[in-house]
């Protein structure tokens, strides 16, 4: 029998509860940066939170300022270090995602020779730590001229071995073969049965590959200071380190730096979750 909805809500209860507390506990860093970014620098250490003072619920609101942040635009650049941080991740993560699917369907669908040494080659490559390739990749990037420009950087990441692999299996799982011999009887072309039947199937894998690779692209900090070399190019997670001092640090600057860091990957998860997670899972269950 059913429960009644009453005992059903009582059950749940708990687990809201448990949900709400673990929300709130996740958040709490993230008021603490805000508020932090807020603040002037003889107030950082007046609160934990907010400084104190004489107003309402015993806090100084008059001495909240956005000041650390019009530093951060007017005096450290980092509306150019932000433009070129989502240049690199953007080009980064759009390429990336499109050559991986047009890998990993050749290596799901298409049946040539060598495939099976091409797949072992593609699982090989994935236990090779990225450390271990900053030496040869700056060699073979140096030997073609591309020191100091975005190609540099930009070219070692465009099919990633994870990538390649990942929309293997996707392919796999998720696109029938008779739907693609279906489509050639008909007379379609390769690429338009790529761009037309194929990755709308495989929607949420590109969402989550599309976020993973942004991300890791926004956060990458060797690689550009490695290939870039050049201040005016760096992105803004090599820019930030500018805002150390030598004798002191402002810590409410270096906070709302990284307030402006995170949010943008804040605002691209919250747009992304649903195919994030979708595609986090939707090769748990082989369709």
């Amino acid at each position: 029998m059913a429960r009644p909805p009453v005992l059903h809500r009582v059950a749940l209860a708990p687990i809201y509860a448990a949900l709400v507390f673990f929300a709130a506990l996740t958040l709490i860093p993230f008021a603490w940066m805000l508020t932090a970014a807020l603040k002037a620098p003889q107030d950082f250490f007046s609160g934990l939170f907010l400084p104190r003072g004489d107003g309402l619920f015993g806090i100084a609101w008059n001495r909240l300022t956005l000041g650390n942040f019009l530093r951060l635009f007017r005096e450290f650049g980092t509306a150019r270090a932000l433009v070129n941080s989502f240049f690199i991740s953007s080009v980064t993560s759009t390429l990336a995602t499109l050559f991986c699917a047009m890998g990993g369907y050749a290596l799901a669908k298409f049946p040539f020779r060598g495939r099976g040494p091409i797949t072992w080659l593609v699982l090989a490559a994935l236990i090779v730590p990225g450390t271990l390739l900053i030496a040869p990749g700056y060699q073979i990037i140096w030997r073609l001229g591309l020191l100091g420009t975005y190609t540099g950087l930009l070219l070692p990441g465009l099919a990633p071995a994870f990538g390649l692999f990942l929309f293997r299996q996707a392919m796999l799982n998720t696109v029938p073969t008779e739907l693609i011999d279906s489509a050639r009887i008909d007379g379609a072309g390769e690429l338009r049965i790529f761009f037309t039947i194929v990755l709308p199937l495989v929607r949420p894998m590109i969402g989550a590959f599309l976020l993973l690779t942004f991300l890791g692209a926004w956060n990458n900090f060797i690689g550009p200071q490695v290939i870039l070399q050049r201040p005016e190019l760096l992105p803004l997670s090599v820019a930030n380190t500018n805002l150390k001092g030598l004798y002191a640090d402002d810590y409410g600057l270096i906070t709302a730096s990284t307030l402006v860091s995170i949010a943008p990957m804040l605002c691209l998860f919250l747009l992304l979750q649903r195919e994030f997670i979708s595609g986090l899972t939707s090769g748990a269950v082989k369709g």
